[in-house]
């Protein structure tokens, strides 16, 4: 299988799973992140803003912004293939369609956060394996965004189990998470 084929079939997968069941799931995946050491170190928070039936983050963001923490989410410039991590005050009231009608802060909301500052990047993905690859979307926005983090910012992937894979093909350029969270476990892939 080649990885848009891959990509193909668990795009095709998670579209069939019901509203109620990215509800619940998307509830203990949350659940568990919100749990865990590296989240309740992390200070600065980026989180995507889900579509396309991912793991819902709106409970993440707003739990987030309850605690204190700051939070982040990504402004995606397609053209130049970037992401401008932006500080987020009030969610999703900050928020409009933006690229690939995906949430992004308004115009007038843009606070832009420097990639060194986040403590904790918490990835997108269609396909992960359980050694910590991850299968992106196929643009290459977040490998390159990750290279701009600290040595010490934690990646962290929200995935169905569905989208947990034997292989998801990685490439020299991609940039394999630090810890999985699914519905059904925590796999942390750091040195222990």
């Amino acid at each position: 299988m080649s990885k848009n084929e891959l990509r193909r079939s668990v795009i095709a997968a998670r579209s069939r799973l019901t509203v109620e069941e990215i509800k619940d799931n998307s509830a203990a995946v949350a659940n568990r992140l919100l749990k865990h050491e590296a989240y309740l170190r992390a200070g600065t928070v980026m989180a995507y803003v889900d579509f396309r039936n991912e793991v819902q983050t709106e409970a993440i963001i707003k739990e987030t912004l309850s605690r204190g923490k700051r939070v982040v989410v990504p402004i995606t410039d397609v053209a130049n293939k970037k992401l401008t991590p932006s500080q987020v005050l009030s969610f999703p009231g900050d928020l409009a369609p933006g690229a690939w009608n995906i949430m992004e802060p308004r115009p007038e909301c843009v606070r832009p956060v420097r990639p060194q500052e986040i403590d904790l990047v918490i990835v997108p993905g269609v396909a992960f394996d359980t050694s910590g690859n991850r299968l992106g979307y196929g643009g290459g926005f977040y490998d390159r965004f990750l290279l701009n983090t600290r040595p010490d910012c934690l990646y962290v992937a929200l995935a169905f189990e569905l989208q947990i894979r034997h292989n998801v093909y990685p490439g020299e350029y991609d940039l394999p998470v630090h810890v999985l969270v699914t519905e059904e476990r925590v796999l942390d892939f750091r040195a222990t």
